[in-house]
């Protein structure tokens, strides 16, 4: 099987993007695998460190294993872990790649902090792939009105050249527009030609699209096409699985059968990956 470094040579080659989905139960990953599966498409599950510490780090690297030694072409990411500790802990637990978000720190406490992880991780298991973040990237993974959009947070192209060579970092998660979780007062919109500068500046690296939850298609094709070839979801799949949930609870008040109402949440989550898949271009590829 293709490891996940040869997934993204592809994806970059043919301008495709790799899902990433976050999940914090068995069922959620469940219904991530299985729209995986169904269109044969290469996939990232991730948890938080909030999603980590409710489902366990143990726990969600070993469920993941289960489905890499049937056959998946799945990969574990401990998404957004803001200090080592805690990427320490996620590398330890066996995950195949983390994301050190040290982004909200100073630019050279970034790449301290950063390059602290990138060694531990490398120690460990030298092909392990580490993402970086940096720009502010605001918002939070949940619905929102409105959030305050600027410029002035954008990832700049020279400084991601200077922080991808200090860090030794195999992704880099960059600010161009987009924002965690969904606004409802205001129009997400990408800036296409300053993603296209970052691009430009770290030619050899995975250009990381967090926040895509909200944007529209063309948006996110506009993206790839400029250079994108990871994409996050995150606060879709928790609306999708809350909604179906709530709906079958005021449709069924009685039931108290787990796998009977979890049931449509889960296949308004696996509706929902399939769909992104199939934006992200990523059907067929393994």
């Amino acid at each position: 099987m293709k490891n996940l470094k040869n997934y993204f040579a592809s994806a970059k080659k043919e301008k495709w993007a790799i899902g990433h989905f976050n999940f914090s139960t068995a069922e959620q990953l469940r219904a991530i695998m299985e729209a995986a599966a169904g269109l044969e498409a290469p996939v990232m599950a991730a948890t938080s460190e909030g999603e980590a510490e409710f489902i366990g780090y143990d726990q969600a690297a070993a469920l993941v294993k289960s489905y890499q030694q049937e056959g998946r072409a799945v990969w574990l990411n401990a998404d957004h872990h803001k200090g080592f500790v805690n990427a320490q802990k996620a590398i330890d637990a066996d995950y195949d790649t983390v994301l050190i978000d040290a982004s909200k720190l100073s630019y050279e406490d970034n790449i301290l902090t950063t390059s602290q992880v990138v060694r531990y991780a490398r120690g460990k298991n030298p092909e392990m792939m580490i993402e970086g973040e940096l720009g502010y990237l605001r918002g939070s993974s949940e619905v929102q009105g409105k959030v305050e959009i600027s410029p002035a947070d954008y990832t700049q192209p020279e400084q991601a050249a200077d922080f991808v060579v200090r860090t030794g970092v195999n992704r880099l998660a960059i600010v161009f527009g987009n924002i965690h979780g969904i606004v409802t007062e205001q129009e997400e919109k990408l800036d296409i030609e300053h993603l296209k500068k970052i691009a430009a500046a770290v030619p050899d690296t995975i250009l990381v699209l967090h926040g895509a939850s909200g944007l529209s298609d063309d948006d996110i094709r506009a993206a790839i096409a400029g250079g994108i070839t990871n994409i996050h979801i995150n606060t879709e799949l928790r609306v999708a699985y809350h909604d179906a949930l709530a709906a079958e609870l005021q449709h069924k008040p009685t039931q108290t059968t787990p796998y009977k109402f979890l049931a449509p949440s889960v296949e308004a989550m696996k509706e929902l990956v399939k769909k992104k898949l199939e934006l992200f271009g990523s059907s067929g590829k393994i």
